[in-house]
């Protein structure tokens, strides 16, 4: 063998294994690109509404309010290698982002689904909240307990699912005014707590101790919502927190006369408060792209995802700022009688 074929060969052989190694060595990235979007105002795939409400006069509406998602490849079980993140960057409707953005380190494919499958679930209860509170519709807070922390003064004293409804004779409506109530007495204090427990009021002593020059009793709870009448939302194994704006304008959209759309074709974005301040969300670029392929000319976004918007907006999608669910129905308003609303 001549010396110019073995040095061919040996380049050869080099050259496979190093495409081999890159083939088959993940990378921790993931690839985000637009997912689905779904109508709120309408059916899914098999027919089933999204938004199903029972016990309450609705409406009917017309239109689009869209709810829309990030599809990703990678993380954990599912790595990418670098020929896929390369031909991800090179492509505009897609984006490369380090795993540990999505996924905090050790978390295994089953726990982010569970996690996903959370949000969605506590992202719903909070836009039936916040559309009922836009709406003057009352509801209840139930303050439950999730956990204690061990050798605290309430892992004694509290235990999981009880709902906790008042302190030294005032009512709690909320997980912050639990804390306030607790801070307002110093470390040390024996404090009296209703809570009702398998169906049953008790009154629970808790005492406090300082932590970092904060009193506390050592608890995680969480806002649980009774609701006058029932709001069902379906759509299948989507997961995250992100739609729940769209979902509280679609519940407002069947519970009022007026059409929020005017038969236009919306789409947005938005984790939602009970309050009904709208959150950033991640993948925003990617939502757009899947909202415009879809149909959408209107594109409801958070305010503060205004930097991640600019020079990324898909030519003829109008993207509207919004802060508050309050805002993005007066915007939708001003939308159908031909006014100036705020944009990105």
């Amino acid at each position: 063998m001549s010396r110019r074929t073995l040095t061919l060969l040996i380049a050869s052989i080099g050259t496979a294994a190093a495409i081999a190694v890159s083939v088959l060595i993940p990378v921790p990235y993931v690839i985000l690109g637009p997912g689905p979007t779904l109508n709120t105002l309408g059916k899914d795939s098999s027919g089933q509404q999204l938004i199903s409400i029972d016990g309450h006069a609705t409406y009917p509406t017309s239109g689009h309010l869209n709810m829309v998602t990030v599809s990703y490849a990678g993380g954990p079980g599912s790595n990418i290698n670098i020929f896929s993140a390369i031909a991800a960057w090179l492509n505009p409707s897609e984006a490369v982002v380090p795993e540990t953005e999505l996924f905090p380190a050790g978390t295994t494919q089953q726990q982010a689904q569970q996690q996903d499958t959370a949000q969605m679930a506590s992202s719903q209860q909070l836009a039936t909240a916040a559309a009922f509170t836009e709406l003057g519709i009352k509801f209840t807070t139930l303050v439950t307990v999730t956990q204690t922390e061990s050798g605290a003064p309430a892992a004694s004293a509290l235990k999981d699912g009880d709902v906790i409804t008042a302190v030294d004779g005032q009512a709690v409506t909320g997980d912050t005014q639990l804390t306030s109530l607790i801070r307002s007495h110093p470390a040390g204090s024996l404090l009296d707590m209703k809570v009702v427990r398998n169906g049953q009021t008790e009154h629970v002593p808790v005492k406090t101790i300082d932590s970092g020059g904060h009193p506390i009793i050592g608890v995680l709870v969480t806002d649980q919502y009774k609701f006058p009448f029932n709001v069902k939302i379906s759509i299948g194994d989507i997961g995250g927190p992100s739609a729940g704006m769209m979902f509280a304008l679609g519940i407002i959209d069947k519970l009022t006369t007026d059409n929020l759309t005017g038969g236009k074709f919306i789409a947005g974005t938005g984790e939602i408060e009970v309050g009904g301040k709208v959150d950033a969300i991640g993948g925003i670029q990617q939502k757009m792209i899947g909202a415009r392929n879809a149909g959408a000319t209107v594109f409801l976004a958070p305010a503060s995802n205004c930097n991640d918007v600019k020079n990324a907006i898909p030519a003829g999608l109008r993207v509207v700022k919004v802060s508050t669910l309050s805002q993005a129905v007066t915007y939708l308003e001003d939308i159908k009688a031909g006014q100036p609303v705020p944009s990105c």
